[in-house]
């Protein structure tokens, strides 16, 4: 049994996430957590809500809520749609946290005794209009890079560049429009990234066998044009973590907070601590998973996240710990992921485009969502959701395979044998290839989920699926019954039993069909490492009872119907 430490990306508070971030980030972690769970592992999956910086400020004027309040209300309302994608989160936590807080000015304290943070003046956009400094993200214009339009004052979305709001060409407030903007003086604290790049170079250079996502564009922010920048870690806002603070190192940084992209990975360690508060344990519980001098060597630690987020994953976030000086877990894969589009255009929060999770479950359970997604994860490029292909995976995939076997078996068996396990006859060649092929599918399965390729995974896995209907097709047991009523119950005995196997070998992707399956066999008989044993497990005699259809079918009309009501975005 191993350790495994999984995080993933944590979502802003500023509302109801789509369906494209749901699939960048926490539904493939679920996926592997409940992967290493099933066979066995020690898992740690944190995830959390990012609460700070100005999204969380414009959300909560926009609904007339003092931004606490709004968080809170939006912290819960993330967490229920987590419940029912069944999101297997040992810990949701909030950045908001008192954990939180301290972690993050006692790691800037750490980094300035390091010689790492350094005070500085500088000119930063104002809006008149807006009667405030805006942070880089509210500052939108024209990528000089790329010419999208839409770029940031952080960084393009659209070709990943680094930028500085006088970057842009054509600037203006993404808060109101305005293109009154003054250049004015302030101060803010500097974390000195250009000093740590040796090292974090020679870091990255030892992950060989991180996605080429991941890497390439980490590589891209070390050493394209002037190579890593120093970044500032404080912004002028009300709401985010102090950076004045009793005990601070520094003075003159009243109404100051911290960056939220300084402070938000810092709640990944957060979240652990507020794990251990919440389960009546003792600190130790958590630095075990997080410092390498208190228990967490054997700790393997992976993040999952969409490519946007990976420069700050693999450059100021473990940029922050290096400076520290202290034992902190380093991440040791980060499973990057392309964009998924929607239906010819792009997934948008800001412009309500897409499916939203809270649209999604009013529709149709969280299994349907999650195989879709799952099985056509944007891995190696950009994917789209459209709602022909929705359809078509849940009719074929889910209803024609899988479905289809658990009916066919379950049904015959009553109407011919009864609601039990039929005994008589024997194993032949058809049943011994069979097993032969489904032992040899499972070990590609497993090397797809141990490797985190999660399409491959998915495909492995309808392969077993499809295995257990060709058998069915080929054994013809409504045939055999007629001559060799013996045979018949070999084959449906066998048939049985291969419901609990696909059951547990479906629940990382589809839980609740597994949970049904399950409870309809009145078997949870663990994951199935010796296939001719896990076919044997449900003895002659054994009650079961015929599920009622585990997946119905998307209908024509439903499909455009929703395709209709999606097509203009979210009012």
């Amino acid at each position: 049994m191993a350790r495994h430490l999984i995080t993933s990306a944590i979502p802003y508070i500023n509302g109801v996430k789509h369906l494209g971030n749901l699939v960048g980030s926490q539904l493939p972690a679920d996926l592997y957590a409940r992967y290493l769970r099933a066979r066995g592992h020690e898992v740690l999956f944190l995830c959390a809500t990012d609460e700070h910086g100005t999204p969380a400020e414009l959300a909560a004027a926009k609904a007339g809520k003092p931004v606490a309040e709004y968080c809170a209300e939006m912290h819960g309302v993330q967490s229920e749609l987590a419940r029912g994608f069944r999101l297997s989160f040992d810990h949701f936590g909030r950045s908001s946290s008192d954990q939180n807080r301290r972690l993050t000015q006692h790691l800037a304290v750490k980094l300035f005794e390091a010689g790492l943070i350094e005070e500085r003046s500088e000119r930063q956009v104002y809006s008149v209009a807006d009667g405030r400094f805006l942070p880089d993200r509210y500052i939108e214009g024209t990528c000089p890079n790329c010419g999208y339009d839409k770029a940031r004052g952080d960084q393009c979305e659209n070709c990943t560049k680094q930028l500085d709001p006088t970057d842009l060409i054509n600037p203006r407030s993404a808060i109101s429009g305005s293109t009154e903007l003054e250049v004015r003086e302030t101060k803010h604290l500097y974390l000195m990234q250009s000093k740590l790049r040796d090292r974090l170079a020679a870091w990255i250079d030892e992950q060989e066998d991180w996605p080429v996502l991941t890497t390439s564009i980490a590589r891209k922010w070390l050493f394209d044009g002037e190579g890593l920048q120093d970044r500032g870690i404080t912004r002028d806002l009300d709401w985010g973590i102090p950076v004045q603070f009793e005990g601070a190192p520094w003075t003159g940084m009243e109404g100051k907070v911290f960056y939220v992209w300084f402070d938000a990975p810092i709640e990944y360690i957060a979240c652990a601590a507020e794990w251990a508060e919440a389960q009546g344990k003792p600190d130790a519980q958590w630095e075990r998973w997080w410092r390498t001098g208190r228990g967490a060597d054997d700790v393997r630690y992976t993040q999952f996240m969409g490519k946007d987020n990976v420069p700050f994953h693999t450059l100021s976030f473990p940029a922050t710990l290096i400076g520290s000086g202290e034992d902190w877990k380093l991440v040791d894969y980060i499973k990057s992921f392309n964009y998924l589009n929607y239906d010819g255009g792009q997934f948008s929060t800001s412009q309500g485009r897409g499916v939203f999770m809270d649209d999604a479950l009013e529709l149709l359970p969280a299994d349907y969502w999650r195989w879709w997604l799952l099985s056509r994860a944007p891995e190696n490029s950009d994917s789209e959701f459209t709602w022909e292909n929705f359809q078509g995976g849940v009719n074929k995939d889910l209803a024609d395979v899988l479905g289809n076997f658990v009916s066919r078996v379950t049904k015959f068996c009553r109407s011919k044998f009864g609601e039990a396990v039929p005994e008589g006859g024997d194993w032949g060649d058809p049943e011994r290839q069979l097993i032969a092929d489904l032992s040899e599918g499972l070990a590609r399965y497993e090397a797809a989920m141990e490797a985190i390729a999660v399409r491959r995974a998915a495909q492995e896995l309808r392969a077993l699926w499809v295995l257990g209907n060709e058998y069915l097709q080929q054994a013809a047991p409504w045939a055999a019954h007629k001559e060799d009523p013996a045979r018949a119950a070999a084959i449906i005995r066998l048939a049985l039993n291969l419901i609990p196997v696909y059951a547990e070998l479906s629940a990382p992707f589809i839980p609740d069909a597994a949970d049904t399956l399950r409870a309809a066999m009145k078997s949870k008989a663990g994951w199935p490492a010796d296939m001719e044993a896990a076919l044997r497990t449900l003895p002659p005699g054994h009650g079961f009872e015929v599920p009622e259809m585990l997946f119905r079918k998307i209908t024509d009309e439903e499909r455009d119907t929703w395709q209709a009501r999606f097509a203009g975005g979210r009012g």
